[in-house]
């Protein structure tokens, strides 16, 4: 009697420890972001919302900087004393490189239950993983090889749809400038010098010359006369855009195109968002059509990265965390909201507008075709210092009148000095 007793009440304490620990865990997240403006806040906001009715506590750590320079800087200093937080917004092969230094948590138990290999696709799979293992979640894709277009501009020199070819481009261009109307709306930034530059790259070379150049970093891509050619059209461009173009916000080279100062730009899906937020309705108000070239599609996804944490309620809260952002639910409340496509496959686009639809759709023939790629403008295909060295040169050319030989020359001398 005396040792069931005994029995019984070591279950009973142990069934009180065992709640008291389960209260104790429960999820919590301090996350680390620095979309604090605009669509991208509410985007943000519509997760720490979702998280919360899902019994967590969300902890909102912000950073303003549009480029997330200032939120890394503020990141190296918490892992560096031993106090990071559960989740940062993180990209590409920043991934890997924090992976490498044992800074991210394993999410397979996560994904093995929400089947995750089943939803995400290969290529986006590659990025979240550091060998083998899931340690970051994809939060949308963005397709970075964009033409968004005036049709009342391009109207008046009788074309109604935008070029799909280079040929067509520059045809199209020469009849808007010969009608006094700039061909392009440009901002004379490095990274966008860097994005035109990479739909060039995509457009003439195809997809797997763009694999070799800008991602492998082949040494006869980068001194191939295609490259050539790439420089070539990018001087031609170049004679497109108005005399205004250096230090241009990209936004404000979108709302020349919205207010018929220019006909078209080559620009991200975020652009997208500046026209829907004016009240422009696609295909009626803009075009939007994808840069030529030959079922191609540059991906740019923003991710979250689970740091190592300490204590069961902010490894519960990874957990969920990560759950909810591959979920259905949010996946289309986000992208909606951002302009962005689902990174999951296989949810509704019901309430998605045309261009996300031809997005979506161009995004599937891409993967069948082989050309679904990361960008290189936008830190999806090399390492920071690697694709500093080709924007490097792309600006530098785009600014003066180096030919293209020296372009090229240049190009590969940088690259591999940027190996060593």
């Amino acid at each position: 009697m005396y040792l069931r007793k005994t029995i019984l009440a070591t279950g009973v304490a142990f069934s009180a420890l065992a709640t008291a620990s389960f209260a104790h865990a429960e999820p919590t997240a301090e996350v680390l972001h620095w979309w604090t403006s605009g669509g991208e806040a509410k985007a943000v906001a519509s997760l720490k919302e979702d998280f919360e009715a899902n019994g967590g506590t969300w902890v909102d750590s912000p950073v303003a900087g549009g480029a997330g320079d200032a939120a890394m800087t503020v990141l190296r200093s918490r892992v560096l004393s031993g106090d990071a937080p559960a989740a940062v917004q993180l990209k590409g092969p920043a991934i890997q490189e924090w992976a490498e230094q044992g800074a991210l948590a394993d999410l397979n138990d996560v994904a093995a239950a929400e089947g995750w290999d089943d939803v995400i696709p290969a290529a986006i799979q590659d990025v979240m993983k550091y060998k083998g293992d899931y340690v970051a979640v994809p939060v949308n894709v963005h397709r970075v090889d964009w033409i968004w277009a005036n049709p009342t501009l391009l109207a008046k020199v009788g074309a109604d749809s935008a070029p799909t070819t280079w040929d067509e481009f520059n045809a199209l261009a020469d009849k808007l400038q010969a009608a006094g109307i700039t061909p392009v709306a440009h901002g004379g930034q490095p990274w966008q010098d860097a994005t035109v530059f990479e739909t060039v790259v995509l457009g003439l070379g195809g997809p797997e010359f763009f694999q070799s150049a800008l991602v492998d970093l082949d040494e006869d891509a980068l001194n191939s006369d295609t490259m050539k050619a790439v420089f070539d059209q990018m001087r031609k461009i170049r004679g497109y855009v108005d005399a205004d173009f250096p230090g241009r916000d990209w936004n404000l080279a979108t709302a020349m195109v919205m207010n018929g100062e220019a006909a078209m730009q080559i620009m991200g899906d975020w652009a997208k968002g500046e026209f829907l937020a004016a009240g422009k309705v696609p295909g009626k108000d803009f075009i939007c059509a994808a840069t030529p070239s030959e079922n191609g599609y540059l991906f740019n996804v923003d991710s979250f990265a689970m740091f190592n944490v300490s204590g069961d309620d902010k490894v519960e809260g990874q957990k969920l965390l990560a759950e909810l952002i591959v979920g259905e639910k949010f996946q289309e409340t986000f992208n909606l909201l951002k302009g962005s496509i689902p990174a999951r496959s296989g949810v509704s686009l019901d309430k998605f507008d045309d261009c996300a639809k031809k997005s979506e759709a161009d995004l599937q023939a891409a993967q069948e075709a082989g050309g679904f790629l990361p960008s290189m403008a936008h830190g999806m295909a090399l390492r920071g210092h690697l694709a500093g060295a080709i924007v490097d040169v792309v600006t530098a050319h785009f600014n003066s009148d180096m030919s293209s030989d020296e372009a090229v020359s240049r190009l590969v001398e940088a690259v591999e000095l940027a190996k060593d």
